[in-house]
């Protein structure tokens, strides 16, 4: 029996290598694994809308075509679901994908979702911290209070993506953001810290190999906090190849914890980066993993991702 798919591609994701995404499709997916429909998103959050009705119609795996943010649409769609989440990267950070290992080819992808190999993935709830409503958001990747959702917050509006206009706005925004009081909570432990920003990840990247969590485990019933001093300028020589390489543990700026429950109170600018996009949710904020809560295909590290023979 084929498996019932929705593909929901976000054409604005990225740098444009989800354009020819119906043509590859055709030519990688296995045909006769997959009963595939293809849907645009037409405004923000569209994808969570589309998600949730194909979860609800009973579909049994919804594709996300972009990067995290998209990947992030789709997980509010179906979370409380059995619907798989699928991957085919075409963001710019592509943060989940990377931690997976899943190829950053479009196509090759396309040849990853063939395995049909099937891994389950804790998940983040965040509600606001002063619980005025009952909104939530669910995280798979990252999120994060300070200098980070402040760039994830002016990159909503950029007229371009991509790794350069990213690292032009932190180059641009880096000098005249400071630091900020906080009171976290983790676990039940008080922490009152003074920091740049402070990242609360599911797996170990914000994007662009970007390791902000070198420690963290999709699937480990655990957060990984990092709390980062503002780095002084002739420290970042040292600091930013310890973060591309994984190995950001190791910096005297930064602090990490492991825990279940978080709570963080005095985030001043009221934006959390959630999955690489920003939020306004206030100026406390409380995070909840949900161990293995998310199906998603995976990469069957091995097989070989050979062409399909027709």
């Amino acid at each position: 029996m084929k498996t019932k798919t929705l593909i929901i591609v976000n054409p604005i994701s990225g740098v444009g290598r989800q354009r020819r995404i119906e043509t590859l499709l055709k030519q990688n997916i296995n045909h006769d694994l997959f009963d595939y429909t293809v849907r645009y998103t037409e405004h923000i959050h569209h994808g969570t809308e589309i998600a949730r009705e194909a979860a609800d119609k009973g579909y049994h795996c919804v594709i996300a075509v972009g990067g995290d943010g998209s990947v992030n649409d789709v997980v509010q769609g179906i979370k409380d679901t059995d619907t798989r989440l699928g991957i085919i990267p075409c963001g710019s950070g592509n943060g989940l994908a990377r931690t997976l290992k899943l190829p950053l080819q479009p196509w090759l992808a396309i040849r990853v979702l063939n395995q049909q190999c099937e891994q389950t993935i804790d998940s983040i709830v965040v509600t606001r911290g002063d619980k005025a409503d009952n909104d939530s958001w669910i995280v798979v990747n990252a999120a994060g209070c300070g200098f980070d959702a402040y760039i994830a917050r002016l990159m909503r509006s950029a007229k371009t993506r991509g790794m350069a206009a990213y690292t032009n706005l932190v180059l641009r925004e880096y000098a005249r953001y400071k630091n900020s009081d906080y009171h976290i909570t983790v676990d039940g432990r008080e922490y009152y810290r003074n920091a740049w920003f402070i990242a609360v990840a599911n797996s170990r990247q914000f994007g662009y190999n970007l390791a902000v969590a070198p420690k963290a485990k999709l699937d480990d019933g655990l957060m990984d906090i990092s709390i980062l001093d503002k780095v002084p300028v002739d420290h970042l020589g040292i600091t930013a190849p310890l973060a591309f390489t994984n190995h950001l543990d190791l910096s005297q700026h930064v602090e990490m914890f492991k825990a279940k429950d978080v709570l963080i109170e005095g985030n001043a600018d009221r934006w959390v980066n959630l999955d690489g996009e920003g939020e306004n949710i206030g100026k406390s904020v409380h995070f909840v993993v949900h161990p293995k809560s998310v199906k998603i295909y995976a990469r069957d590290m091995k097989q070989l991702l050979l062409p399909r023979i027709r």
